[in-house]
């Protein structure tokens, strides 16, 4: 027979926002096997057959082929040897697995000695042996058997007694709510927004609590009121004010409510009940499924923050629960662990880090977590294996430590309170999965200061904590606690650096917190490449300005995600762009150059240019430079270069306002303080300025909410600026001062600092004098002296 012609295989480049080929020479690859991506063809129903070989000719001997992949991402359930290897991809007969396309580009990737082996086993057999009994949902009809027999023995048994007390009895008596009604006039309103939210998750935390409280204790007038809840539920209309097209949000409750009713309840209900619920599951669940896969297409783009975490908070539960009672159930529970083991996390990489920010980091872990809980628990899949949940804990930790309100960046919903408790169960969560005893620590300390607020919407509105307690309990150990390193950490995926300073004293405290992301301004990112937030001793000082009280509200949209409402420069009035359109968000980016902790002090340098020129085409560079040192006081140097001259406004944000002198500047807080001067400008010096308040805000967004105050130096038009500032924080009880002079009277400005114990620094700023032609972006020196 003749051979088969091949097609061309359809091979686009790939963009910033797609999916990227992967891996290749640029990949460090991190775990074994690797994970690898593509850029799918067009046809949706297409299948891949991908061949990995150390053999560049892909010799039969030296290649293993893998057939009938369904998606354009694939984990291998082989690991690797050590070694060069090379792959590529194509179409395939789903019938034969064999090529009816040209191969794909061949790639090369190298495995090193002792990677992390974290194979995923194939869709053939990943379901074979799973009982398929109810419930299934963190615990099987076994080990439920076994903890009736352990409270049984010890009433209070991984905390049992409370969650039942607190957590499933108050549902007896609580009346069944009704269908949500909706916005008025259905136009969104946040306040109605915030308390469909809770309504929403307290139907969750009824049906589920009350259907756990029953079946431990056998209890049937528990059960029978559980399943009044879900009948209920199940009724409501599905296309109706609870459906993912009208809020997301309560949507996933809803949702998640159903499939924990319909796993735990399944044995309570006939037939027919099982078939009033399973639809309305089945329903729900495809919406959210078809978003995700079909229409928000995270699989090639996936940066799409509620899309991605509804695989976690909505796909796997529901997948679980509807398996073999739903043919869609098993692709759709397939995709969702097959997208986790592979693209997981688009907002990260192997050093952990989360370009979301800390808050959305939690809430993305929480539901990750559970997703995690439930796969490992009934499918035997464990996705903490993987480098990047190995090391995540460290973003929260690093980023915003306990003591600390104001001094981190990203969307935050906690409205200037401590950090949410959450965030603490979360690195608790690591604790048990790493035994980093840091992990743990934070959690304690999360307990200890921050009581009472389990309540608040942040919390309350997302998570039980009495039920994350019993299931932490029931399945991972309590880790002893231990103090967390000082020092820096280098995000370097995500461009965020972070140093801590006696974290675990907050008298002694001093957390800096600086980004220069290649993420932009997408999702909750914001326009703050090259800013920096600070906090020393136990109060915040150069804060994130604003208030997050709703997504796409005037304060989100006009101060909260703009450059004017962080610690960064404007160009001439403009800052960097945070509008909605995803492609520029992107585009608008900052990297870190370098982060290295040098000894006598830590040096940090960004890359802001592409973030500004995206609104101010002029610049041709505009860098930003941050000493620390040691441990006690920052030196900060600001570059810009632009065709055309520019004015420059650096802007500071404080909780209060600031006493302003020629070119000084000082924060007095109620526990801490800082002050700052200007120590040289190329350009001339500057004017100094404040205001308080939040322009372009409707005011009856933030009534009642603290307004903080802006510092602005604007220094004169220039096409260079080279800005050197001294910031020095300090506690109220013991006021520092450093000292400084400079020599500019060469090619170099030469800035010279002492301590009060006579420590000295130096920092070499070189000068700019031929302005009609464009030098090099200068890097600064220092030498300590």
């Amino acid at each position: 027979m003749p051979a088969q012609t091949l097609l061309p295989l359809d091979e686009p480049k790939a963009g910033r926002l797609t999916i990227q080929y992967a891996p290749d020479r640029d990949t460090h690859v991190v775990e074994n096997p690797p994970r690898f991506t593509w850029l799918p063809v067009i046809e949706d129903e297409a299948q891949y057959v991908l061949r990995v070989s150390a053999d560049a000719a892909f010799s039969d001997q030296a290649t293993q082929t893998f057939s009938g992949i369904p998606l354009n991402f694939f984990t291998p359930d082989v690991v690797l040897k050590p070694g060069e290897y090379h792959w590529s991809y194509a179409v395939c007969d789903p019938k034969t697995g064999r090529p009816t396309t040209e191969w794909s580009t061949t790639r090369t990737f190298s495995i090193t000695e002792g990677l992390p082996e974290t194979p995923l086993s194939s869709r053939k057999v990943r379901f074979a042996k799973l009982t398929r009994s109810h419930p299934r949902l963190w615990m099987t009809s076994d080990s439920l058997n076994a903890f009736r027999k352990d409270i049984s023995a010890d009433p209070d048994h991984c905390t049992w007694a409370t969650f039942f007390e607190k957590s499933v009895l108050p549902w007896m008596d609580q009346e069944i709510m009704p269908q949500p009604a909706g916005y008025p006039d259905h136009k969104r309103v946040a306040s109605v927004w915030r308390q469909t939210y809770i309504d929403c998750q307290e139907l969750l935390y009824a049906i589920r609590h009350l259907a756990i409280g029953g079946q431990v204790t056998n209890d049937d007038a528990m059960l029978t009121r559980a399943k009044e809840w879900l009948l209920s539920a199940a009724a409501w209309d599905p296309a109706g004010t609870t459906s993912r097209s009208y809020t997301d949000e309560w949507a996933f409750r809803v949702n998640l409510a159903l499939a924990w009713g319909y796993d735990w309840l399944y044995d309570q209900m006939n037939e027919a009940e099982r078939d009033l619920v399973r639809t309305s599951l089945l329903a729900r669940t495809r919406e959210t499924a078809d978003h995700v896969i079909k229409h928000a297409n995270i699989h090639l783009f996936p940066f799409d923050s509620h899309a991605v975490r509804a695989v976690s908070a909505v796909i796997i539960p529901a997948a679980i629960a509807l398996l073999d009672d739903e043919p869609e159930a098993e692709g759709w529970l397939n995709y969702a662990i097959e997208f986790l083991s592979t693209v997981y996390t688009p907002w990260g990489d192997s050093d952990g880090g989360w370009a979301e920010g800390p808050h959305y980091w939690m809430t993305g872990m929480a539901y990750l977590i559970d997703a995690a809980n439930l796969l490992k628990g009934y499918a035997g899949i464990d996705l903490y294996k993987r480098p990047f949940f190995q090391k995540t804990g460290d973003m929260p930790l690093y980023t915003k430590a306990p003591d600390t309100r104001r001094a981190t960046f990203g969307d935050d919903s906690t409205m200037g309170d401590l950090p949410a408790v959450k965030i603490g169960y979360n690195l608790r969560q690591f604790a048990g999965v790493t035994g980093d005893g840091a992990y743990q620590w934070y959690y304690d300390e999360i307990k200890r200061i921050n009581p009472g607020t389990e309540k608040a919407f942040y919390n309350w509105g997302w998570w039980d904590f009495n039920f994350d307690e019993l299931v932490y309990r029931t399945d991972f150990p309590i880790v002893e606690a231990t103090i967390p390193e000082d020092g820096m950490r280098w995000f370097k995926g995500i461009g965020w650096v972070a140093v801590q300073h006696a974290m675990d004293k907050p008298d002694e405290h001093i957390q800096f917190v600086m980004k220069s992301s290649p993420f932009g301004s997408i999702s909750h990112s914001h326009g703050d490449q090259n800013a920096f937030c600070l906090s020393a001793f136990g109060e915040d000082l150069a804060i994130q300005s604003g208030h997050y009280v709703a997504f796409n509200s005037t304060m989100h949209q006009n101060w909260r995600r703009q450059t004017v409402s962080k610690n960064a420069i404007l160009i001439d009035g403009k800052g960097q762009y945070a509008g909605r359109d995803k492609a520029v968000a992107m585009q608008s980016t900052g990297r870190i150059e370098i982060a290295e902790d040098r000894g006598d002090h830590i040096y940090i340098h960004g890359d802001a240019t592409a973030a500004y020129q995206t609104l101010s085409p002029e610049v041709t560079s505009v860098q930003r430079e941050v000493y620390f040192v040691n441990g006690e006081y920052f030196v900060i140097v600001d570059s810009i270069d632009a065709d055309t001259p520019v004015s420059i406004d650096w802007q500071l944000h404080a909780n209060a306002p600031l006493a302003l002198g020629d070119s000084t500047f000082r924060y007095s807080g109620d526990r801490a303080g800082f002050y700052g001067k200007v120590l040289w400008s190329e350009s001339g010096a500057p004017t100094l300025s404040q205001y308080t308040g939040f322009p372009d805000v409707d005011p009856s967004e933030i009534e009642g909410l603290p307004i903080s105050t802006c510092l602005k130096m604007t220094f004169p038009k220039s096409v260079r600026h080279r800005i050197a500032t001294l910031l020095v924080p300090y506690p109220q009880s013991a006021p520092r001062r450093v000292f400084s002079f400079l020599d500019d009277q060469g090619y170099d400005c030469d800035l010279y600092f002492t301590d009060a114990d006579d420590r000295s620094f130096k920092v070499v700023v070189p000068k700019t004098f031929d302005v009609g032609n464009q030098p090099t972006v200068s890097v600064q020196t220092k030498e300590k002296t």
